[in-house]
């Protein structure tokens, strides 16, 4: 089947009254640099469906590369009919039934007539083309107008006619960059980059922390992370990662801190340090991958003695969700292979045998008497360095 466009649906936009305009130019920003090394394309934008037009290119290979631009809902490759008459819809329909593959299959046809001046009404639209379809077929293909196993979509509008029968799906949320920013607790695992892309999903702007323990942690172990960074620069166009040590916090802690509590304490730490960087770069919110129940620093209680440290918002996008559930998106997205590489981050290197599950503020502050607090971060953050990654690097 030859196809002229693709049709190119957003959900959420068309409830943003005046900012409206603000979230499609993103999409179009976004759109235009995931297609910029393909030509002929064209954007219009004359509804809440918009009609790329798409030359000489395969539309799945454009389908592939818009999959990636949070905002769009759904894409459906078309048949554009500039003149149209019954028959030529009838011919056209005809080939669409014929390049549907199986024995049997149910249909139905359905018609959307925007433009009134079309001389047929949509009832009878359906009717030609469903009839057209039956003959064609010889009995392989039958009606059922409630349960179909295929649709055939018929748009009728003053530019033309567009002729589609399949809805891919989407990325969905928001345009990136329509929000503020965050910063992701980014480590080498499963979770945090999953939960990464779904606060991009929602339109904010993410950048990586990643806390490293060189020489306990090795130069593969922050490779790793930057293949991470390199699969979520493609939402966006690009990804910081801002690198800290925490190597002397942890030879701290393995000498004056009681095992059980080394990883509620090392988590504190984390997010003292990752709050002075978010407020730098003007950031208003972190971002981790925890999993409620999943570790021993992601019951509610740890999480709790976690937190006590930062006053800003820590979004936990994972929070509810089932480890399945989380490596079926790392699939989608193209992380789960590079995250389950066995190159260990700092939470994992002195992991003691019996972690405090259930860790109180108390201990935590008693546990860090022992500690000179400010003097281990200011050291940390002297360690600072950040890259710039861009999908192509």
């Amino acid at each position: 089947m030859k196809y002229d466009v693709l049709i190119i649906r957003y959900g959420e936009l068309a409830l943003k009254g005046r900012n409206r305009a603000t979230f499609e130019n993103l999409l179009v920003k976004h759109t235009k640099r995931l297609l910029a090394d393909l030509s002929g394309w064209q954007l219009a934008r004359p509804s809440r469906r918009w009609i790329l037009k798409l030359g000489n290119n395969d539309p799945n290979e454009i389908i592939k590369r818009l999959e990636k631009v949070f905002g769009y809902v759904s894409f459906s490759p078309a048949v554009l009919v500039e003149n149209p008459t019954l028959e030529k819809l009838q011919e056209i329909a005809v080939e669409f039934a014929e390049a549907k593959q199986g024995e049997k299959i149910t249909f139905k046809v359905e018609t959307r007539r925007v433009d009134k001046k079309f001389p047929h009404d949509s009832y009878t639209v359906n009717s030609e083309l469903g009839g057209a379809i039956l003959e064609a077929t010889e009995g392989r293909f039958s009606v059922d107008v409630h349960h179909p196993e295929w649709l055939l979509s018929t748009e009728i509008r003053e530019e033309g006619t567009y002729i589609f029968s399949d809805s891919i799906k989407g990325a969905g949320g928001l345009p990136y960059g329509s929000g503020n920013k965050a910063l992701l607790l980014l480590s080498g695992g499963i979770d945090s980059p999953v939960a990464g892309y779904l606060i991009m999903k929602r339109g904010a702007v993410v950048e990586g922390l990643h806390f490293h323990s060189f020489p306990f942690t090795s130069e593969r172990a922050k490779e790793k992370v930057i293949e991470l960074g390199k699969k979520l620069a493609i939402y966006g166009g690009q990804f910081r990662i801002h690198f800290i040590s925490l190597t002397e916090i942890q030879k701290e802690l393995k000498i004056k801190v009681d095992p059980d509590l080394n990883i509620t304490i090392l988590r504190r730490f984390m997010y003292r340090i990752a709050e002075k960087i978010a407020r730098k770069e003007e950031a208003l919110a972190l971002v981790t991958g925890e999993s409620i129940g999943q570790v021993a620093s992601q019951t509610l209680e740890s999480i709790n003695t976690i937190n006590e440290v930062t006053n800003l918002a820590v979004l936990r996008p994972l929070c509810g969700m089932d480890k399945d559930d989380i490596i079926n998106i790392a699939r989608k997205i193209d992380t789960y292979d590079i995250s389950i590489e066995p190159y260990e981050d700092c939470c994992t290197i002195f992991l003691p045998e019996h972690p405090e599950t259930k860790p109180r503020i108390a201990q935590a502050l008693k546990a860090e008497e022992a500690l000179e607090v400010d003097k281990l971060i200011e050291n940390a953050l002297n360690t600072h360095e950040i890259l710039e990654i861009k999908p192509e690097d």
